[in-house]
């Protein structure tokens, strides 16, 4: 029970599409979370305002992303999932930690950096805050745990310091949030031309989405980075055979991936025949995802109920949260 009372608190950006890396890198792991502990999983959609103005395409994302996320496991029954603009408690919260938050500090964050980098014609004051918003994401449900990848550390980093801020100048209210995952199951999945990891954002032909169609799918693994193949047994792979072996492992039957392995280390390898029977397993795997998403996707009526059920479960809780802020700081004035 004690598990129970834990509470766990993680958030995606309703923009581009979800890919595999976002299954094995994080949904998978919520799916098991949701019988372990209390779930919050929020669809950040005020964040994806600082860098996407233009929100004609946000509503569809957003279905899109919902869908996806039960099509995945998720049970909106089990777990709070909800969008963050019906979360009004958030921005009460986000507005008191901005006075905890210094200039000097938020400038110096890898995020804030890149994101000026790229977007040097928008570098607007929620950009800058986005740690801070982040930050009141967490602790607006008193979340001891975050899921997040290593892109996110220096964030949670922040939230802790906020929090504790919070809690030196206005007396213990909220717990550290720390960084929570499986351990060795924390899965990065690499890129199909061997550039990093599988992106929202990056090479769009490297990346296998949780909506590809199957011929998109086949078409992108048989496009996958590979050269002429070893010429001594039990060489060491090049990173980008590497990848080619760990996206098998992750959808594969073990007997495949070590039929293969066999093969390499042989010097008999075939990589149009490995791509071939990834290609069909990456299909098998994404297909019933995929249609089981289109499937809710395109029942509103079923989405408004979970996202009006997701937003109850959410505000009170944010709800609790907020007396209790407003306690601390001394703004009950009757």
């Amino acid at each position: 029970m004690a598990q129970q009372n834990q509470i766990v608190m993680s958030g995606i950006r309703p923009t581009g599409f979800l890919h595999l890396g976002n299954y094995f890198g994080a949904l998978r792991n919520y799916v098991r979370m949701q019988d372990e502990y209390t779930c919050y999983f929020m669809l950040a959609d005020l964040h994806s305002l600082t860098t996407h103005p233009d929100t004609k395409a946000l509503k569809g994302n957003i279905h899109r992303v919902l869908a996806e996320h039960v099509a995945c496991g998720l049970d909106p029954d089990k777990v709070a999932l909800y969008c963050q603009s019906h979360v009004y408690e958030t921005s009460e919260l986000y507005l008191y930690l901005n006075m905890l938050a210094y200039k000097g500090e938020l400038e110096k964050t890898v995020t804030f950096k890149d994101k000026v980098r790229q977007h040097p014609e928008n570098v607007n004051a929620g950009l800058l805050t986005y740690p801070v918003l982040q930050a009141a994401d967490i602790i607006l449900h008193r979340a001891s745990l975050v899921p997040v990848g290593k892109d996110q550390e220096q964030h949670l980093e922040m939230s802790r310091t906020f929090a504790n801020r919070f809690n030196h100048r206005y007396g213990d209210v909220f717990p550290e949030p720390h960084a929570f995952n499986y351990g060795g199951e924390l899965v990065k999945v690499p890129s199909l031309d061997g550039k990093g990891k599988m992106s929202k954002s990056e090479n769009q032909y490297a990346t296998l989405y949780l909506s590809d169609s199957d011929q998109s799918i086949r078409d992108k693994v048989k496009k996958a980075l590979t050269d002429g193949g070893p010429t001594e047994p039990n060489s060491p792979k090049p990173d980008y055979i590497e990848n080619l072996f760990q996206l098998m492992q992750l959808v594969s039957e073990r007997e495949v991936v070590e039929k293969f392995e066999q093969d390499y280390n042989g010097c008999t390898i075939r990589y149009g025949d490995m791509k071939k029977q990834l290609g069909e397993d990456m299909v098998n795997f994404i297909a019933p995802i995929r249609e089981k998403a289109e499937s809710i996707r395109t029942d509103e009526k079923y989405l408004k109920e979970i996202m009006e059920k997701g937003a109850e479960k959410a505000r009170q809780s944010a709800r609790a949260t907020i007396e209790l802020v407003r306690e601390a700081i001394g703004l009950n004035y009757y």
